[in-house]
């Protein structure tokens, strides 16, 4: 039995598909592909690693004539000892591309917050007879650059998430970091430490500061319905400001927390991270039904945005229990 043979049998007997292969091995699917396709054959070092990670010996491997592998599915003390190595070059990119995508996910955020002004805008206008725009023009027009915000801004996401699926296991899985990654995450994190309050604090403050407007134009002329969208939108783009400097900041302390597998990211965590994942996608998934299904029920778009805030505040609290009911199982 040849080398390509082989690898398919001990894969198959542990339940990997080619694209799992490739992550245990930090190689792509193509190369995992070609070794089971005889296109090409791993070098001495992932050839060591094969053998370590299917519990074989190298000569089962190398050599055709032996049949017999002699081994059986890798034990938890195996798994343990084999853990995926990140090396100092690839947390450095991790790191890289973080930093780039940070910005483009707060972008994207940023358009999603932006989306509705024209829509409230043009609500205003259509109810002021001197402007001619009726109702149903004023919603058509509104809800296309409402959608066309968000179209963008999920291109942007997925286009940002693409960029680093090949990190995901860092969330997710536990790794072993080579030596000298730790001290030069944790550097770079205490440096980054002095950015990140200073970014948490200014965009609290513009998110607290963003009602000013919109309460202000309330106070001195609460009939003047154009002027408190005016002013509402204007409160729309400040806590849009406000959350650029909490998301991209909260990305590039997240990327050093997953490195250093501290915090959301620690080894204890990542055990629950599947069920706290399935969660706060339904949970915030139906906060979203609901935000758009009022909204669009009661075009009542101006006051709707509370459902995010009271949305924002239960949040934490359903994540605390999560905790507390694993730890009880535990």
């Amino acid at each position: 039995m040849i080398f390509a043979d082989k690898l398919i049998q001990l894969r198959k007997k542990a339940g990997w598909s080619q694209e799992e292969l490739a992550e245990q091995m930090n190689v792509t699917r193509q190369s995992v592909s070609k070794w089971e396709g005889a296109q090409s054959v791993p070098d001495l070092e992932r050839m060591i690693r094969l053998s370590e990670l299917f519990n074989v010996s190298t000569d089962y491997l190398l050599k055709d004539e032996i049949e017999d592998a002699g081994c059986s599915i890798p034990s938890d003390e195996t798994k343990a000892s084999a853990l995926r190595r990140v090396s100092m070059e690839e947390a450095n990119v991790f790191l890289s591309v973080k930093m780039r995508t940070s910005k483009s996910i707060a972008l994207a955020v940023f358009l999603c917050v932006l989306s509705p002004i024209c829509l409230l805008i043009l609500g205003a206008v259509s109810e002021i007879p001197e402007y001619g725009l009726t109702d149903y023009a004023a919603g058509g027009i509104g809800m296309i650059v409402l959608l066309i915000f968000l179209a963008v801004a999920v291109a942007i996401f997925i286009a940002s998430g693409r960029k680093t699926a090949a990190y995901d296991y860092l969330e997710k899985e536990v790794f072993e970091p080579e030596y000298g990654v730790s001290g030069m995450v944790a550097e770079r994190k205490a440096k980054y430490n002095e950015t990140y309050t200073r970014n948490n604090i200014i965009g609290a403050g513009l998110c607290i500061m963003a009602l000013i407007p919109f309460f202000g134009g309330a106070i001195f002329n609460d009939k003047d319905e154009l002027l408190l969208m005016v002013m509402l939108s204007v409160s729309f783009i400040l806590a849009g400001i406000g959350i650029v400097f909490l998301v991209s900041s909260s990305i590039v302390w997240a990327s050093y927390e997953k490195l250093l597998q501290e915090g959301d990211y620690s080894k204890e965590k990542k055990e629950k991270q599947p069920i706290v994942t399935a969660i706060s996608a339904a949970y915030w998934l139906i906060i979203t039904a609901i935000y758009l299904g009022y909204s669009l029920f009661t075009n009542n778009w101006g006051y709707s945005w509370v459902i995010w805030v009271v949305a924002g505040v239960i949040f934490p609290s359903i994540i605390v229990i999560i905790n507390l009911f694993g730890r009880k199982k535990s």
